[in-house]
């Protein structure tokens, strides 16, 4: 049986929103990433989107700050993207190791 995941902390819908386009942001760099991808068209297409994730980051700073949530709590954020799996997802960023032939 998989053990359940921590519960995430609590955030603000601003705050939710923030880290969930973050994280749509890292996995389509990481499709993007030209050590880990094989395919020009995926690669393209993952490019194509990241535009619209990155203004919907954008939109959720912004709505951050017009609240007034003029701090970001990294602690309580990267607790929330432990919990959505945010370290395998950002590792998908960086060049990969080469192999030893």
């Amino acid at each position: 049986m998989v053990p359940e995941p921590p519960p995430l902390p609590s955030l603000t819908r601003a705050e939710g929103e923030f880290v969930d386009a973050y994280l749509e942001v890292v996995d389509l760099l990481g499709r993007i990433n030209p050590s880990r991808t094989s395919h020009t068209y995926g690669a393209l297409r993952a490019a194509q989107a990241l535009v619209g994730r990155a203004t919907a980051l954008r939109d959720a700073l912004t709505l951050m700050h017009l609240r007034g949530e003029s701090e970001v709590h990294a602690a309580t954020l990267a607790r929330a993207l432990r919990v959505l799996d945010g370290e395998r997802r950002s590792a998908r960023v960086t060049v990969r190791e080469e192999q030893a032939s």
